[in-house]
C-alpha cells in the first residue's frame, strides 16, 4: 500500500478501471498461449514425481526429465498410434448404423420417429462434435508449433524446476518464503495428481466397458468402450452421456438386453464413484460434485471442449491460492 503508484491506481477509480479493462483485454487475445502454458504446467507437474524418483536415484536431472518423455513418447509411437485408423474406422461404423437402431430402439418403445431424420440429427451432432475438435485441435494441440511448445515448455520446466521456484519465491520477502513454496508444491501435487488420476480413470473405465460389453455380447462393444474411456475426461456428465448409445445398441437385441447393459453402466458407476474415484481422484481433486458439475458447464460456455476439461485444475489452482492466502490474513 505505501507504494506511490499502487496508492495512485486505488485513489484514481477511472484509471484503474481502465487499466483493468486493458489487462483483461490482453488476457483475452493471449488466451490461447495462457491455455498452452497452463496444460504445459499441468504435464510438468504430472511428471514431477518421476523426475524425482530418478533423481533420488542419482541419474542426472537432465537424464531424469528425459527418461518418462521418451517413454510416453515410446508408448505412443509403438502402441497407441499404430492403433487409430482401427479405432477411427470401428468409431465411424457405429455411428454410420447407429441411426438405424435408433429407430429400432424407438420402435420397441412405441415412439415413432423417422430413421431419415434422426440420421440427418446425428450427422449434424457429429459434425458439430467435429467443428469443435477441429476448434480445440487447431487451436491448442493442432499447429506443430503449439504442440511442441507445450511439450518443450513442459521438459524446461522440469528441467529448471528448482530454479525457477526459487525465482518465484525471491519476488516475496523473506519471512513468506516457507509457505510461497509450500504453495506452490500442494499446487504442483494437485493439479499432477488431477492429470495422472484423469489418465487412469480414463484407461480404467474405458478396459472395463469394454469387458463387460464384450462378456454380454453387446455389438461395437470397442467404439463403445472408447466413448466411455474418452467421455470420462467430463466429470459427472461424461459417464451419463456415454451410456445412452450402449443402451439405444442393446434394445436392438431385446429389451432385457438393453435393461442388462443399462445395470452394467450403473455397476461400473458405482464402481467408479466408490472404489476408483476416492482410490484415484479424491486426493488429487477432493472437489464437491456440484462444484465439478457447474465448474464444467461454466468453461465449456467461455472455452468450448477445452475449458469443460480444464475446469477441474483451474479450480484446484484457485482453491489452492484462496486458501493459503486466507490463513495468512
Amino acid at each position: 500500500m505505501n507504494n506511490p503508484l499502487i496508492s495512485y491506481f486505488l485513489r484514481n477509480q477511472l484509471v484503474f478501471s481502465l487499466v483493468i479493462i486493458v489487462i483483461a483485454l490482453f488476457v483475452l487475445k493471449i488466451k490461447g498461449i495462457l491455455i498452452a502454458i497452463f496444460i504445459s504446467y499441468i504435464i510438468m507437474a504430472a511428471f514431477l514425481p518421476f523426475v524425482e524418483f530418478f533423481q533420488k536415484k542419482r541419474v542426472p536431472r537432465i537424464l531424469s526429465v528425459v527418461i518418462p518423455y521418451a517413454i510416453v513418447f515410446a508408448f505412443f509411437t509403438s502402441l497407441v498410434i499404430p492403433l487409430i485408423p482401427f479405432f477411427v474406422s470401428q468409431i465411424q461404423s457405429l455411428f454410420t448404423i447407429l441411426p438405424q437402431y435408433f429407430g429400432e430402439a424407438a420402435r420397441i418403445l412405441g415412439i415413432h420417429i423417422e430413421t431419415s431424420q434422426i440420421g440427418s440429427l446425428i450427422s449434424s451432432e457429429i459434425g458439430e462434435i467435429g467443428r469443435n475438435a477441429l476448434e480445440l485441435t487447431s487451436r491448442v494441440f493442432g499447429g506443430v508449433f503449439t504442440t511442441l511448445m507445450i511439450f518443450v515448455v513442459s521438459f524446461y520446466l522440469l528441467l529448471d524446476h528448482d530454479r525457477i521456484k526459487r525465482f518465484i519465491v525471491n519476488l516475496f520477502k523473506t519471512e513468506q518464503h516457507e509457505h510461497i513454496l509450500f504453495t506452490m508444491s500442494h499446487i504442483e501435487e494437485k493439479l499432477g495428481g488431477w492429470f495422472r488420476g484423469q489418465v487412469a480413470l480414463s484407461l480404467s473405465i474405458g478396459v472395463m466397458t469394454w469387458i463387460g460389453l464384450t462378456f454380454l455380447g453387446v455389438e461395437f462393444a470397442l467404439p463403445l468402450a472408447l466413448i466411455a474411456g474418452i467421455l470420462e475426461i467430463v466429470p459427472t456428465i461424461g459417464p451419463i452421456i456415454s451410456a445412452i448409445p450402449a443402451i439405444i445398441v442393446a434394445l436392438n437385441t431385446s429389451f432385457n438386453a438393453a435393461l442388462i447393459v443399462a445395470v452394467f453402466y450403473i455397476f461400473v458407476q458405482a464402481v467408479e464413484n466408490n472404489l476408483l474415484v476416492p482410490r484415484i481422484m479424491q486426493k488429487a481433486v477432493g472437489l464437491h460434485p456440484v462444484v465439478i458439475i457447474i465448474g464444467v458447464i461454466v468453461g465449456s460456455e467461455l472455452l468450448g471442449i477445452i475449458g469443460a476439461l480444464l475446469a477441474i485444475p483451474f479450480i484446484s489452482l484457485i482453491l489452492i491460492v484462496f486458501n493459503s492466502f486466507s490463513k495468512r490474513t
